[in-house]
């Protein structure tokens, strides 16, 4: 099918260049079309009863026709809601329906079941045109937080308080947004779960636990969210909160045993109002009051209510009803080219379209029903289908599901998730006589395997549109469901009409049969999958089905079976009578092992022959070291293990069969189990879903005073007085109080706009970057004629653009080695390196236009591109002036060359220690609108950005424009975690350049993909130590000496990462004390990405080497690892070992491995009273570990892995201390901007911005405590360049601290203005009283606040000699600075599972306390603390970054990411959470470093998250055996890391090497 364009009004011809085109006028989308030439068939499709326009609907409302006609066969819903209809609720996160942030609600009327069915769907994926005759409901049209009383017309009408839906309200008010960036699509899902058909009301908790699994958040850790969720449902006892008992909490006459969190917690504060208790059965019962009070107890039938009824088959509106009859035909003229688009009625006439069209030489067609594949190869594999077939519902055969006497039917068409429903009635079917006994039995284990696979497979959004046809036709190697059915005997019918008036022929293909290679099939083009036939299961015949992914939930398969077996008893034994073992995941296609098969068919069902049928299978499946999809020695022990599974399941359904069989004394022995491998029955694919509580806990709010009592000086003695006066608790009080997050209640509506939300400005154009496809080459051209002359496409700009303007293209925020446009002749440093941009009329065509131009390399330079950590350490490629080196005590070389120290043994431990990279994901990927204005010498750049001021600066510099004429403006990110920090200013300058160059506006918002292939995330690190330790005589250790050297992966640009060696060099000793202590970091430079900043800023990477020596050495030592911690003994040791000074003198001491009081760290920070505040780890450590009685837990656990071979457990208690300051002097101050305004009202603006962490909300509560005015009359409305100058970028956990403060100054300044007006009025007057007096008076209202850290708190300098004559008396190192103002401390207890036999691991308890002084905000504290506990966790579990390096030969080019999205990289989801969370804040911690006695929190508690990570470690020794002694556990703790960790028969089996040395491969 040929296309050519057309140009309605005028023709740029070949020697038209894009410079001419910025001078011509503008050419809009509407005046570009292309000649479909399917418009020629457009006649005849209406004269065979086609219509042409879809009849849309959103949010209850008919789409006018006119903008119905604008939706295009290839459009996304997404897409169509956000560019045509401008609701922007919906979000993009990563466009492949793995985030969950574009869901909406698809409703329609089903016939079959004669019912509406309410689904949520991913919008990214889903085509508009498929919602024809539907309606489509997105979280605008859930709920709103003003909007006027809808019975009152008139504008002046009386405004309602709010008008949020109940789901909305519970996620408000129970914290469950911080970002807010994902927020509308969890709701939308919550939504769609809680729209029931049954007309029985919400669902239960079960139902939500089941089914919330399409969702991804990045900031709050999801326990708040699940709060939310559980409040709303209908559930057992949800009215009343009862524990264990069964009688209600708090009635309950053995509360004082009762063992309930919630209960042990309460108690602990029974007789003090000094601490506040919370947890999610309490939450719960009091929420449900405010539903019933302000919602009533039907507001689950929204979307019953909001249905058109035009769109019900009982309307009265005939047109509408004879619209909806005929099958719907769409050819799209416009400028993107979208095709045509085709919903046929019957089967005929979907028959009739693949005969007439489906042939290449015909145009080809493509069916698509849900577009979850489709819609992934057209938008990351840039597929083209002219034209597209959507099935219409009414084709019955395609799309019911069906049962006979001996078969399931199962419609092509069908959902996966009608599927799962239908299953899930056969299973709950009850049983009837014996006779249906044994055909309902068939039925369940015939619908049981299907049901519990398809569970885990992908998610309830992509489940409730994608179908079994789509899933078989796409013949993916490692589908989920292919495998299954293929051990099944499934058949597939194809149905086909030859002829246009003959009839339907259809023909039988076994699934097992149908793959024929990679992603190919046995099917001919005129060819339809009708259904698939299920054969029922007969007798004593099983089937089981197995898989392991990166992470439970919505994730793709490493290695899929299914597995069937049927038995038949013989004289002596039970024999195979029949086996089918199907993988996916082991083969490009889906396959059989058939000589596994053939070696167990006939033979006895007994452990031997399985074993034996398991070496056949390595021989049959063993894979070469560089098999695409790597894993192999993984992969191969994760089948081998699926059949050992296998063998347990049926040998323990036997013996059910066998026990409740009246034949059974007839019967064969059944082969016993030990009872200590039960445990490895069934795996998380048939388990239940977890539930998930926890409990809070933190102090009484208060308003404590802190560095304002000192620092803020107020200018007259009068003032000082009334400033510093203390105030009695008022119930205006806001610091202190555990108020929602300041943007909640939009965030949950939908109508917090985020940069890629704002209107689009007359003109805009939208941008693609140019990216470089290889790296360790010069670029050697770039040729954008090609892109310039595709329609739309308004120009294109390289460093030569930048150059005409005059800009600086050098960029970096420490070293300018980067820049913005990579020059011609310039060597290409890294996969995805921008070369330039296009700008065109839509997205779709930018992007198009940037694939189209032509890019030239040069010759590869000499040897492989330098990848890894071992490359550079190999090569020499460091960035040696940043390689710094800390000393304290002796000479570590010497002294751990000693066997003894003062007559004691010295016991040394030697190894390594790598962590892995980590992926910010943020939920919003970079995104810029650029405007110029004045004829382009003024930008206004709109980014989401941490960074405003480097934004600016960089912006200002490569575009020649002075800074004073660029304005940078953030609202709000959707994420930051530092990733946007430094990162994100590129993006904002291709913008830039490119609004600067058209004089036209420019919106640059990266995909996914692009944005985690081009901006880095944490740094790899890779550490070499040796450490010393000296056993004492009393059989304690006693940590001696430390040498310690630390690598770590910068990528190709320097960005930050010196700095965030040096603050791993900082941490490396955790919260320990090594008198000895010798550490160098050396920054290394490879062809990644530059890293930056992410949370921690590499201090979780240095904490985790030392929790890991702690580990060496309890196993050398051969003491508990908890013990070791906090190992007290009496020592003689010199006292500059415990003080820092040169003294000489020896006296006896009470001696820690952790720090205690006057102890200083290496760097020459001592702990304690004026130097660092309260040091409380070791307090915080011994409460968690007496108060949670580790060592019965220890016990306890023990004696499980005792009895249970393949299921281990294990705990770990891991402390932190995080110092708060920048490591940079300079960067240690804030500023902000306060406006009193007459009515009462203040606004704020100041240098930080807000990402989630509840920044403005915390200014917010600091200034309306310093006015005594309610919160709600403070607002901060963007962070701006043009209002806060030369700011900070947010970062380092330092903002409140600094921009608190200075808004604090701020406030007071204006207090002490109108204090003489106050004076003047009643002592009851309202602040706008005195502001009105004031203004009159001429006082200004406004205020400049600042703030910087004392010089003597912040900064270090490296290279700094001792000074001659620095005191004795002081620490060593302490003349190099005071790098840090206090720390930020905590302690977490974790509780995990492993299974031993696939390495999945589940989280099954998390105790956390944190110190975080005296909270500002507690709730918001708790949320940054459990967001950044679940990020850590995921960091050191499953998020795993790949490369194409030495360990990934198998991806190419070399040196490119391979985790760019969802489907590849794997963050925590709502599955993973620790199924009991409870989080605390310290009491008594009043800090006097920061502002009203705070701590920072953002990131301290990130390392608090490795606790799982060393639990993981402690079920691995157990799997291992006591006799195993130590080993290098790598992080990420992934799947792959555990199964083969743990050295059973099975997987040193599948290890070509030893089994001792071999380390599963990874990227560092």
């Amino acid at each position: 099918m040929l296309k050519k364009c057309m140009y309605r009004n005028r023709r740029l011809d070949d020697t038209t260049s894009h410079r001419d085109v910025h001078n011509s006028s503008i050419i809009t989308m509407m005046e570009l079309s292309y000649e479909n030439e399917d418009k020629t068939l457009l006649r005849q499709f209406v004269e065979r009863g086609y219509r042409t326009a879809p009849l849309l609907h959103i949010n209850g409302q008919p789409v006018p026709p006119s903008l119905a006609a604008q939706a295009r066969p290839n459009q996304t819903l997404l897409s169509y809601l956000r560019s045509t209809l401008g609701l922007t609720g919906t979000k993009l996160g990563c466009g492949e329906g793995g985030c969950g942030a574009c869901t909406v609600v698809l409703s329609a009327y089903c016939p079959r079941r004669n019912t509406l069915l309410h689904q949520s769907v991913n919008a990214c994926l889903f085509p508009v045109l498929a919602c024809d005759g539907k309606m489509i409901t997105t979280v605008e049209g859930v709920g709103s937080w003003k909007k006027l009383d809808v019975h009152h017309s008139s504008a002046s009408a009386r405004e309602k308080d709010d008008n949020l839906h109940p789901i909305q309200r519970a996620m408000v008010d129970m914290h469950g947004s911080q970002c807010g960036f994902c927020t509308p699509g969890i709701i939308m899902a919550m939504y769609g779960l809680f729209a029931t058909e049954d007309g029985e009301g919400p669902s239960r908790v079960s139902h939500l636990e089941e089914h919330l699994d399409g969702n991804l958040c990045r900031c709050t850790g999801y326990r708040p969210i699940w709060d939310a969720a559980r409040s709303l449902c209908v559930d057992e006892g949800m009215g009343v909160v009862r524990g264990p008992c069964g009688v209600p909490c708090r009635e309950c006459p053995e509360r004082e045993v009762c063992e309930m969190e919630c209960n042990v917690r309460e108690r602990e504060g029974v007789g003090s109002m000094d601490v506040v208790h919370s947890c999610t059965q309490r939450k719960v019962v009091e929420f449900r009051k405010v539903v019933d009070e302000k919602h009533g107890s039907d507001w689950w039938k929204q979307p019953m209510d909001m249905f058109p009824k035009e769109l019900l088959p009982t309307t009265e509106n005939t047109e509408i009803r004879e619209q909806l009859s005929k099958p719907l035909v769409v050819v799209d003229s416009s400028i993107h080219n979208g095709g045509t688009w085709l919903q046929p009625h019957t089967l005929e006439e979907l028959l009739d379209l693949f005969r007439d069209y489906a042939p290449a030489e015909k145009g080809g067609i493509k069916m698509v029903v849900g577009n979850t594949e489709v819609g992934i190869e057209t938008k990351f594999k840039h597929a083209v289908y002219n034209r597209l077939v959507h099935p219409k519902e009414s084709i019955h055969s395609l799309y019911e599901v069906l049962e006979t006497e001996s078969h399931f039917h199962v419609g092509a068409c069908s959902s996966l998730s009608a599927l799962q429903q239908f299953c899930h009635r056969v299973l709950h079917t009850n049983l009837a006589t014996d006779v249906q006994n044994d055909t309902a039995l068939h039925k369940k284990r015939t619908a049981k395997p299907i049901h519990d696979m398809l569970r885990w497979f992908a998610s309830t959004q992509i489940r409730n549109v994608a179908c079994l046809g789509g899933n078989l036709a796409t013949a993916s190697p490692i589908s989920d469901m292919n495998p299954l059915l293929a051990s099944m005997n499934a058949q597939i019918v194809l149905a086909s009409r030859p002829v246009s008036d003959g009839g339907i022929e259809r023909r039988k293909i076994a699934v097992k049969d149908f793959f024929t290679g990679y992603r190919t099939v046995d099917k001919k083009d005129i060819e339809v999958i009708e259904r698939v036939d299920i054969p029922m299961v007969s007798e004593f015949e099983y089937v089981a089905p197995f898989k392991q992914a990166r992470r439970r939930e919505d994730d793709i398969s490493i290695v899929t079976s299914g597995m069937r077996m049927r038995l038949s008893p013989s004289e002596h034994s039970w024999v195979i009578a029949d086996v089918a073992i199907a993988f996916g995941g082991m083969a490009p296609k889906t396959v059989l092992a058939n000589k596994t098969m053939a070696a167990m068919l006939g033979k006895a069902f007994e452990e031997s022959t399985f074993a034996e049928a398991r070496a056949v299978l390595q021989h049959e499946f063993r894979m070469p070291d560089d098999v695409p999809g790597g894993q192999a020695e993984y992969r191969l022990t994760l089948a081998c293990s699926f059949l050992y599974k296998f063998y347990l399941h049926c040998a323990a359904e036997l013996k059910k069969d066998v026990e409740a069989s009246a034949s059974k004394d007839n019967f064969p022995a059944v082969p016993a189990i030990p009872s200590d491998e039960e445990s490895a029955i069934g795996g998380f694919v048939s388990a239940p879903k977890p539930s998930i509580r926890g409990a809070q806990s933190f102090p009484a709010p208060k308003v404590a005073t802190g560095l304002e009592a000192t620092h803020l000086a107020a200018s007259n003695a009068e003032s000082a007085k009334v400033l510093a006066s203390p105030k009695e608790p008022s119930k205006l009080d806001s610091v202190g109080q555990p108020a929602t997050h300041a943007s909640g209640p939009l965030h949950c509506t939908g109508e917090a706009a985020y940069t890629d939300d704002i209107p689009a400005p007359e003109n805009l154009l939208h941008g693609s970057l140019i990216l470089a496809s290889k790296c360790h080459a010069p670029l050697a051209s770039i040729d954008i004629t090609p892109a310039l002359s595709i329609p739309g496409v308004f120009g294109a700009y390289t460093h030569q653009d930048i150059e005409k303007l005059g800009g600086d293209n050098r960029m970096g925020p420490i070293l300018l080695d980067d820049v913005a446009f990579l020059p011609v002749g310039e060597k290409v440093e890294f996969v995805g390196q921008v070369l330039g941009i296009v700008v065109g009329a839509s997205q779709e065509i930018a992007e198009k236009g940037a694939r189209a131009v032509v890019v030239e390399y040069g010759e590869e330079e000499a040897g492989n591109a330098i990848v890894s950590i071992e490359d550079a350490i190999k090569a020499g490629s460091f960035w040696t002036d940043f390689r710094h080196e800390m000393k304290r005590g002796g000479d570590v070389y010497h002294i751990l060359s000693q066997t003894e120290v003062d007559g004691k043994p010295l016991v040394v431990v030697e190894g390594s220690i790598r962590s892995g990279g980590q992926e910010h994901f943020y939920l919003e990927p970079n995104s810029t609108l650029a405007i110029p204005s004045e004829s382009g010498t003024n930008l206004t750049i709109y980014a989401s950005t941490q960074a405003p001021t480097k934004t600016q600066d960089f912006c200002a510099r490569v575009t020649n424009t002075p800074a004073a004429r660029v304005v940078v403006r953030m609202k709000r990110m959707g994420g930051g975690f530092g990733g946007k920090e430094t990162r994100s200013v590129f993006s904002s300058v291709a913008a830039a350049v490119a609004a600067k160059c058209s004089n036209r506006p420019v919106r640059l918002t990266l995909n996914r993909d692009t944005d985690m292939s081009i901006t880095g995330g944490r740094h790899a690190f890779v550490t070499y130590y040796r450490a010393g330790a000296v056993v004492n005589d009393d059989g304690t250790v006693k940590l001696h000496a430390l040498d310690v050297k630390l690598y770590n992966n910068g990528g190709c640009k320097f960005d930050l990462t010196g700095p965030v060696m040096d603050r791993a060099l900082f941490h490396v000793d955790n919260c320990y004390n090594w008198p000895n202590f010798h550490s160098v970091g050396t920054p290394c430079k490879t062809s990644q990405p530059p890293h930056t900043a992410f949370r921690g800023f590499g201090g979780p990477q240095g904490m985790v080497i030392t929790e890991h020596i702690m580990d060496h050495f309890a196993i050398k030592c051969n003491v508990s690892g908890d013990k070791l911690r906090r190992d007290v003994s009496i020592d003689v040791y010199p006292l500059n070992h415990r003080f820092g000074a040169n003294l000489n003198l020896h006296v006896p001491l009470l001696s820690q491995n952790m720090y205690t009081l006057q102890d200083c760290t290496p760097f020459g920070m001592r702990f304690g009273d004026n130097f660092t505040g309260k040091w409380n780890v070791p307090s915080m450590y011994d409460q968690l570990y007496n108060t949670l009685d580790v060592p019965g837990r220890r016990a306890a656990i023990a004696a499980f892995n005792a009895k249970n071979k393949w299921t281990k457990r294990g705990i770990a208690l891991i402390p932190t201390k995080f110092g708060i300051a920048f490591t940079a002097k300079y960067m240690n101050q804030g500023g902000a901007l306060v406006h009193l305004y007459t009515d009462g009202t203040v606004l704020v603006s100041h240098g930080g911005t807000e990402m989630g962490q509840g920044l403005h909300t915390k200014v917010c509560q600091v200034a309306a405590q310093a006015f005594g005015i309610p919160l709600d009359d403070v607002y901060v409305n963007d962070s701006s360049t043009d209002k806060v100058a030369n700011t900070i970028p947010s970062a380092a956990s330092m903002s409140t601290d600094l921009n608190g403060m200075a808004t604090l100054d701020a406030c007071r300044k204006i207090l002490e203005r109108i204090q003489p007006i106050r004076d003047q009025l009643p002592p009851n007057a309202k602040l706008s009283e005195v502001a009105k007096k004031a203004f009159y008076e001429r006082v200004d209202l406004s205020a400049h606040g600042f703030y910087a850290l004392d010089n003597d708190r912040c900064g270090y300098d490296w290279n700094k000699d001792r000074p001659e004559d620095f005191p004795v008396d002081l620490p060593e190192n302490s003349w190099k600075g005071h790098p840090f103002n206090y720390f930020t401390q905590g302690v977490a207890l974790a509780e995990v599972e492993i299974d031993v036999l696939t390495g999945d691991h589940k989280t099954l308890s998390a105790d956390v306390i944190v110190d975080v002084g005296s909270s500002i905000n507690p709730a918001i504290d708790i949320g940054q603390i459990e967001g950044a506990f679940i990020q850590g966790m995921g960091w050191s579990t499953i998020e795993e970054v790949v490369y194409a390096d030495d360990d990934h030969t198998w991806i190419r080019p070399r040196a490119r990411v391979f985790t760019t999205g969802p489907g590849t990289y794997k963050i925590p989801c709502f599955n993973d959470v620790p199924e009991r969370f409870n989080v605390s804040l310290l009491e008594n911690a009043d800090n006097p470093f920061a502002v009203h006695s705070s701590k920072a929190v953002g990131e301290p508690p990130f390392f608090l998250g490795c606790s799982v990570f060393f639990a993981i470690k402690d079920a691995v020794t157990a799997a291992r055996g006591e006799n195993s002694g130590y080993f290098e556990f790598r992080m990420p703790a992934t799947s792959e890391r555990i199964r083969m960790a743990c050295g059973d028969v099975i997987s040193s089996e599948c290890i070509a090497t030893e089994f001792s040395t071999f380390q599963p491969k990874g990227s560092f």
